[in-house]
């Protein structure tokens, strides 16, 4: 099972800058984007499933605001909307789909940076996300969680750790639950092939040369339980692949 995860930043405007023409590459069994910024009705979707692709479409209730989608040519068993928390899914934050004794979930954390209600709301929905997760894993135990998480676990996974201590995405209260999820059993996948420095799924779009000059952030990622780690077979970040100030992150395991 080859997955993405990839935040679009807006999935009309993605495809306006060849998202469909990348999917016809065949990058993936399974792409999760997340900020959709649209419902399915106001999308091209005939585009995405006429290339094999089964689509599930989890919008927020606002217009032209976050949401999540799972594209996937391996048809779920079950696909489930939400994590049953009001606001989170009134946003649109989260889906499931089960792929035999594995569950998927695609989930798009809360950023912080419009001020300090989002970023209470955040960690309102970071402890609602842990007990969804917890809970889960005594019924469904081989679980992977990808999406954008809009937060840098460590330095190494930030261009400027000094520079942005007090920077929402890199708090130490953001930073400490992290901590917590790895703690609880969770595999970085990604680290798990790649110890090295630099690598980054987000650039700002405040200043073109910051993605050339590669000044970025690790907050996109597909975690999985450690009854799955053994069943990892690869992981990579596609940062060449341009249709977001975000790029896709990638996971290969056998299941």
């Amino acid at each position: 099972m080859r997955i993405i995860s990839y935040n679009v930043n807006g999935l009309r405007a993605a495809m306006n800058k060849g998202f469909v023409d990348w999917l016809k590459t065949d990058p993936a069994d399974i792409i999760c984007v997340q900020e959709t910024k649209a419902h399915k009705d106001n999308v091209n979707h005939a585009a995405i499933t006429e290339l094999g692709y089964h689509d599930y479409w989890y919008s927020a209730e606002k217009k032209g605001y976050s949401g999540v989608a799972i594209f996937s040519k391996i048809k779920p068993d079950l696909v489930q909307m939400g994590n049953g928390f009001m606001q989170s899914d009134a946003e649109g934050r989260v889906i499931r789909a089960d792929y035999g004794d594995v569950t998927l979930i695609n989930a798009y954390f809360p950023s912080g940076t419009s001020g300090d209600e989002r970023q209470l709301y955040k960690y309102q929905w970071l402890e609602e996300f842990f007990g969804y997760t917890e809970q889960l894993r005594k019924e469904r135990p081989k679980l992977i969680v990808c999406g954008d998480w809009n937060i840098a676990h460590k330095e190494i996974d930030i261009h400027d750790p000094k520079g942005n201590k007090k920077s929402s995405g890199f708090l130490p209260e953001e930073r400490a639950w992290m901590d917590k999820f790895f703690e609880a059993g969770w595999v970085d996948s990604f680290r798990e092939f790649h110890p090295e420095p630099d690598r980054y799924s987000w650039w700002s779009q405040r200043f073109p040369s910051v993605r050339l000059n590669n000044k970025g952030w690790r907050i996109d990622y597909i975690n999985v339980t450690k009854e799955l780690k053994k069943q990892l077979l690869d992981a990579e970040i596609y940062p060449d692949v341009k249709h977001s100030d975000h790029c896709p992150v990638y996971l290969k395991i056998n299941y």
